[in-house]
């Protein structure tokens, strides 16, 4: 065990050392730009020169006419790698995944029309899990947009799609203006409630010259700290409470409130209740983290409650509803959140970190607790959880297998769907999921993003067949970018969840039966292992050995239709 240990370290470092080192010739050339040049100055240079002042260290994306001379100018540099896929769609993806490991803006780069409506299902995801994505998109000549002459990939008000979904548009006309632009899109992306932004660069503003490379901006950051005042009432409040409860979202995962958190949550005796997209924000060691599930029994429980960064919507995606005499504090950087579907008596638009930090000062400690019973429900959502087989099996192997550390995305299928609220979780953000879009065929570029993002760990991608088929041409991005992602691939040869409800509701079943190739072989097609078994301890085995292994690696799963998870995912009330 301690000479498997120090192999698994020894490759880590080799992977960072990869990926920190020089980029291989068909990613990214060689040349830097002189901070002192008086030439005059390309906007396809001023666009990589903008990106790399930002800190951008790498991009995914795909070359195209309308981007020929920004590929040009980021091939003559050495700050930003560029990662290059068989798909738009998983460029956005990639992106999402970079942001959401490592906690920075991910960057990607389509051509219009075509290329931007592709990489638009990974934006959607980005905007529903609220990750910080710039995508840059070309367009048609800057003279031209709108005409609707025919040109290739024009599509009519191309802004006007993107902002479905994306927080912040913007057209560069100038080349000069492209530094201030890139500052803006980063700068709206990551403040506040992080979202996608959307920057479009014409080919000839691409073409155009400055006569000397002007100022690059920093983006600016807009993290409001919430009112000192209004905290102060709310810590009174929580203060007082004889069962105070934390239910806690995405957002502090994306502000790094986690030590917060917990530094709250212990000051109070509050059991935390995690959202989908918080699990890891409170170890799942902890006695106070919750799992979705418990949210039924420690909603209508509580007091006070406080939601932190999060739609306060159980795993239905409805909102939840208070009882009379229920108090309901509301912490979000959004502020049409504070007030969506449901008012609080508190409401403070602030980034979850500064705001809990502030609590954890101000809130007096608690003569004691008036929450009974939290060791039972426990053990009730545990069990409930347990009787879901053999997803929970499969999500137990999975878990004994993997390291802490190791970045798991839980997928659309159905040991994802139990994993989403019964896996496990020790760290933050080390559990990716697909937010409220639920998009089939995110699981694999994403996975390669967060492997991306980070080299000194692996990251393990769990898909269902349907869904993994939408990107497995990625595969070779896998194989020729050398990133060694783990995909765990469950066979029913089906829609499932589709087919089941098609048999539950209807007796029939159409369009959700699905024929499939043999994925070892088209893995290793690729040029990437593959691997088959049938079973929780050999899927475990398989794991471990794929752990030791320095490329990508691809684990199918055979499994028969399986018992329906929802009614335990959307567990309701115990009485």
């Amino acid at each position: 065990m301690l000479e498997r240990t120090r192999k698994r370290v020894a490759r880590a470092e080799e992977r960072r050392r990869w990926f920190s080192s020089e980029p291989p010739a068909f990613a990214v050339g060689r040349f830097r730009m002189s901070s002192g040049m008086r030439e005059p100055v390309r906007g396809g240079d001023l666009l990589a020169a903008a990106l790399a002042a930002q800190g951008v260290q790498a991009i995914f994306g795909l070359p195209g006419v309308q981007l020929d001379l920004a590929f040009d100018a980021l091939a003559r540099q050495d700050a930003i790698r560029v990662y290059h896929t068989r798909h738009e769609q998983a460029v956005s993806y990639m992106a999402d995944g970079y942001a959401r490991t490592l906690g920075r803006v991910g960057c990607c780069l389509v051509v219009p029309g075509p290329g931007l409506l592709n990489a638009m299902a990974g934006l959607a995801t980005a905007y529903a899990c609220s990750s910080p994505v710039l995508c840059i998109a070309g367009q048609v000549r800057s003279e031209l947009i709108g005409a609707g002459l025919g040109l290739l990939h024009e599509i009519p008000d191309q802004l006007g799609v993107a902002r479905s979904v994306a927080k912040w548009t913007g057209t560069a006309m100038r080349p000069d203006e492209i530094p201030a632009l890139v500052a803006e899109a980063i700068g709206r992306a990551r403040s506040g409630r992080p979202r996608p932004a959307v920057l479009e660069v014409p080919p000839d503003v691409l073409e155009a010259t400055v006569p000397t490379r002007p100022e690059l901006p920093l983006a600016d950051d807009d993290h409001p700290r919430g009112d000192a005042e209004i905290l102060e009432q709310a810590a009174g409040l929580l203060g007082q409470a004889e069962r105070p409860l934390i239910v806690a979202g995405g957002g502090v995962l994306a502000a790094a409130a986690w030590d917060e958190l917990r530094e709250l949550a212990e000051r109070l005796a509050a059991p935390v209740l995690l959202t989908a997209e918080a699990r890891g924000a409170l170890s799942s060691h902890h006695p106070l983290a919750f799992d979705p599930p418990a949210g039924p029994d420690l909603v209508a429980g509580a007091d006070v409650i406080l939601a932190v960064g999060t739609r306060f919507a159980g795993p239905s995606g409805l909102r939840w509803r208070l009882e009379a005499g229920q108090r309901l504090v509301r912490i979000d950087a959004d502020p049409e959140e504070l007030t969506r579907a449901i008012r609080p008596e508190i409401a403070i638009e602030a980034d979850a970190r500064a705001a809990l930090s502030l609590l954890v000062d101000l809130v007096p400690a608690p003569d004691g607790s008036g929450w009974r019973g939290l060791d039972r429900l426990q053990e009730q959502v545990h069990a409930d959880l347990e009787s879901v087989q053999p997803q929970a099996a499969f999500g137990a192997a999975i878990r004994r297998a993997l390291p802490e550390e190791t970045v798991v995305l839980g997928g659309m299928t159905q040991v994802g769907y139990w994993m989403r609220v019964g896996f496990p979780v020790y760290r933050p953000r080390t559990y990716l999921g697909p937010g409220y879009q639920g998009t089939l065929g995110f699981e694999l570029p994403t996975g390669l993003g967060a492997q991306v993002a980070a080299p000194d760990r692996r990251v393990v991608v769990i898909a269902g067949d349907g869904g993994f088929l939408y990107n497995t041409q990625e595969l070779a991005t896998a194989v020729q970018l050398r990133i060694p992602v783990i995909s765990v691939v469950f066979n029913d040869n089906a829609y499932g969840n589709v087919r089941r409800t098609q048999r539950q509701q209807f007796g029939r079943v159409i369009a959700s039966d699905l024929l499939n190739p043999d994925f070892v072989r088209l893995a290793e097609a690729y040029g990437v292992t593959g691997r088959r078994t049938g079973n929780p301890d050999g899927l475990a085995h398989e794991l471990a050995a794929a752990l030791d292994r320095d490329g990508p690696t691809l684990i199918e799963v055979p499994v028969s239709e399986m018992v329906d998870p929802w009614p335990v995912v959307m567990r309701r009330r115990a009485h």
